[in-house]
This record gives structure tokens, C-alpha cells and sequence, in this order.
């Protein structure tokens, strides 16, 4: 026997699971005259009849039971098939981006995090030194470090910040068991670019005297200047959130217990307030929920 017309197939099978050839009709786009005839078409086909009909709605009959079975299968297995081999699922992207110390000492470590809630969503990470503007359209989400007056229209604190002094164990020990703040800051410091005036502050606060210490090498970025300091020479005053890592493998440690409120924050910063996109709002809402300041641009430390 030659198989059934598959439009005729599929008016039975959705007449199955509705026990009705109105509904089924609704489902396919038919009217229930055009579902009638398909079924009807198929048990002259066949040679006997699939539905008994009722007063109200359809009920199998016995050969129709057990041909519905494999006739469902058949139809979902050829759902699957094209679904697996022709629908291209769509992954949800979030280009974000921060300064190379937000991003590596902050960010990267903790990105694993945001994929275990929202596995779908995939992350392009850029970086820059210096930022104070969204001048690439392609960027959804921008870690900024500053007072908040962009022009953007979304603009969220990421927490406030506090700068410490830090240095290498082994600097540290060389100016022996009582060590003297100015001591440790008169044989040179690593200034972050953009920073200089904190050391005024710092001094001013903790009345130090030393607010201009001597710089033996000045860096573009945080992360340059811990990674340096972490070759076991000089002092910086670095933001408390970039440090965990370090403090915690005993590379850097903090000399002294002063505390430098910074008057600058972190912010995420998106063009549109509120996101429009639905992957932009959670980062945002994860970012604000649970990530610490981070190193984002503009005129502070980067």
C-alpha cells in the first residue's frame, strides 16, 4: 500500500490529541470542514475508519488507537530532527567593557558566576586604559571609574572605594621590625597614572608628611602597577577591591592601616536606562548585586 498523503497524516494527528476536528482545525490554520475531509480521505485510503462520530467531538476507534501511536511518533521525531538540524537556537550576546585592571583583577575571575545563572549568554570582554564615553556602538555595558556625570542615561554605582598602601613582603622587611611610613614611601613609590593627587590626600588625612613622595616609575593602569610591585620593589596606593588575590598567594602585603576614601566611584554604565535587551539588564542587576568597585575609566586609577 502507498503511504497516506502527509496532509492527511497531519490532520489525523492533531485530531487525535484533541479528540476533536474543530480544535484540530484551530491548531493547523483549517476549517473544520477541510480536517473532515483529510481524515475522511484518509480511511477511504485505508480502508477502514480511524474516528467513531459523536454528538459532540470524535473518540478513536480501536484501529485508529493503534495507528495514532506511531503516526504521534513519527511526528516527533521529524519535530526533533529539524529543530536539531535546521533551527539555529539563538544565543543571547553582551559585549562589556571595563579597564585591563577591572577586567583582570575583578571581572575575569568572576564572570564563571554570571554563566552559572544565565548559561545562554555569551560575553565578549574588552578593555581599555582610559575611557570616559561609549565611542563604539557595539558596546552594551561600560565599567567607568568617575563622578557619574556622563551623558549616558544609564548610570548605576558599583560601590564605594578605599585606597591602601601596598608592597612586597620583601620590601617591606628590609626597613626592619618597626618599619616608618615615610621610610617605606622615601625609597620610591609607583604612582598610577591619574592618581598623583591621592597621595596629597593621604598624607594630609594621616598627617604623614610626605605628600609628594618620590616616584621611581609612574603606570598606565593598576595592574601594571601591582604586578611590578609584586617583583619586590616599591610602595603604591592601589584600591582595596583589585588586592584579594594578591594578599591572599602573599605576593603584596599592606604595610600600614591607612585608609584613603576615594571620592570617585565605579559605575556600569549602559546606553539606555532602563536596558532594553534582557541579557544587559541581568549583568547589570548581577553586577549591582554582588560585584565589589572595580577599575573602570574616566579620571581615577585604571
Amino acid at each position: 500500500m502507498r503511504l497516506p498523503h502527509v496532509t492527511w497524516l497531519r490532520a489525523f494527528e492533531a485530531a487525535t490529541r484533541h479528540s476533536s476536528f474543530s480544535d484540530a482545525a484551530d491548531e493547523l490554520g483549517l476549517t473544520p470542514a477541510a480536517v473532515s475531509q483529510q481524515i475522511r480521505l484518509l480511511e477511504q485510503h485505508l480502508g477502514t475508519p480511524l474516528f467513531r462520530r459523536l454528538p459532540r467531538g470524535v473518540v478513536l476507534t480501536d484501529m485508529g488507537q493503534a495507528y495514532a501511536l506511531p503516526i504521534r511518533k513519527s511526528f516527533a521525531e521529524m519535530t526533533d530532527a529539524t529543530d536539531g538540524l535546521f533551527t539555529m537556537r539563538r544565543r543571547r550576546s553582551l559585549r562589556v567593557r571595563a579597564s585591563i585592571s577591572y577586567a583582570a583583577l575583578i571581572l575575569a575571575p568572576r564572570l564563571a558566576g554570571f554563566h552559572d545563572l544565565h548559561p545562554g549568554t555569551e560575553i565578549t570582554l574588552s578593555t581599555v586604559v582610559w575611557s570616559d564615553r561609549m565611542d563604539d556602538a557595539a558596546i552594551d555595558i561600560d565599567i567607568r571609574y568617575g563622578t557619574g556625570h556622563w551623558q549616558e542615561p544609564g548610570i548605576w554605582p558599583l560601590g564605594d572605594e578605599e585606597a591602601v598602601l601596598v608592597c612586597h613582603p620583601d620590601h617591606l622587611r628590609s626597613f626592619g621590625p618597626d618599619p616608618k611610613v615615610q621610610d617605606v614611601l622615601g625609597a620610591g613609590i609607583i604612582a598610577v597614572q591619574g592618581s598623583e593627587p591621592e597621595w596629597r590626600r593621604l598624607s594630609d588625612r594621616f598627617d604623614l608628611g610626605c605628600p609628594e613622595p618620590p616616584v621611581w616609575l609612574t603606570a598606565d593602569s593598576s595592574l601594571m602597577a601591582l604586578q611590578t610591585l609584586a617583583a619586590g620593589f616599591g610602595t603604591a596606593l592601589i584600591h582595596r577591591s583589585f588586592l584579594s588575590g594578591f594578599l591572599a598567594r602573599g605576593e603584596l602585603v599592606l604595610p600600614f592601616e591607612y585608609r584613603l576614601p576615594m571620592r570617585a566611584a565605579y559605575y556600569a554604565v549602559t546606553p539606555e536606562d532602563p536596558p532594553a535587551r534582557e541579557e544587559i539588564e541581568a549583568f547589570r542587576a548581577w553586577l549591582l548585586a554582588g560585584m565589589p568597585g572595580g577599575d573602570g575609566g574616566g579620571d581615577g586609577p585604571r
